[in-house]
């Protein structure tokens, strides 16, 4: 089915590589404007000139989504360029491991910060926007299966995580006693091929030596927890966030949509 997406506009944070730049790609292929947004400029353009070059129709912000007046400018950009806004994908965020006993106070608040408060920032000035619309629109919170249960050195992602998890679901039942048409829901991703899991495990640039590649950790973490027995990719979430972006989930809100290959479900 193509054109699922037709004629909307789509805002992508953390649009530059890894889930959000499949989730841009995907929704710009099923016909929408997609507005990518990030602080790799360079990568970000990259983005928009994949998009452009299948076909799609597609411009990229740099964006800090932890900066209220970022938050505004950006609002701002799409209301006069498009004057509306349909899709919000809350996707930047950062992974910090390591024991609740060693994380500074600085790091447990920066990725409080990206992870909790972007989406908090992205829900508040978007909603005016989906709002100018008697469609409505869709917000789509990037959340983990961190969200849904603990994890023994992720106690600070999985507090921002977990915190996306039930704001999504108190901002659902707000918008829907508004009745404003906003529907609102999180996405749980699993063991997913993406840069994340570099500052996960703590390796540094590629090549650092110190850890074994990204691809055998998550290759070893799959085959031990994954009950299909096979990680995902981007393009695996990025059809999980269409369906909830499109009219085909028209009834769906406050709902947590794990994508995870069975992860979660021991």
């Amino acid at each position: 089915m193509a054109g699922r997406v037709e004629g909307k506009v789509a805002l992508v944070t953390g649009g530059a590589s890894g889930i959000g730049r499949g989730c841009a790609e995907r929704l710009a292929q099923e016909g929408a404007t997609v507005v990518v947004t990030d602080l790799q400029d360079d990568k970000g353009a990259q983005v928009v000139a994949a998009i452009e070059g299948m076909g799609g129709k597609a411009w990229h912000m740099h964006h800090d989504v932890t900066s209220e007046q970022a938050w505004i400018d950006v609002a701002a950009a799409i209301k006069a360029k498009h004057g509306r806004l349909d899709i919000l994908v809350n996707n930047a965020g950062i992974g910090i491991s390591g024991s609740v006993l060693d994380m500074t106070l600085s790091d447990f608040q920066r990725q409080t910060a990206i992870n909790l408060d972007g989406v908090f920032l992205g829900v508040k000035h978007s909603i005016p926007l989906m709002r100018a619309e008697p469609s409505g629109g869709s917000i789509i919170n990037m959340s983990s299966v961190a969200g849904l249960k603990g994890s023994a050195i992720l106690a600070g992602y999985c507090a921002t995580k977990g915190g996306v998890r039930l704001f999504t679901k108190s901002v659902a039942m707000e918008c829907a006693n508004a009745k404003d048409g906003i529907r609102v829901n999180s996405v749980h991703p699993g063991i997913i091929e993406t840069p994340i899991w570099d500052t996960i495990m703590g390796t540094g640039e590629p090549g650092d030596n110190a850890r074994p590649p990204r691809a055998q950790v998550l290759d070893a973490m799959t085959a031990e927890g994954v009950p299909l027995g096979k990680k995902g990719y981007p393009e695996d979430i990025a059809n999980g966030v269409l369906w909830l972006a499109s009219e085909e989930s028209r009834y769906v809100t406050g709902a947590e949509l794990v994508i995870d290959g069975g992860l979660t479900v021991k």
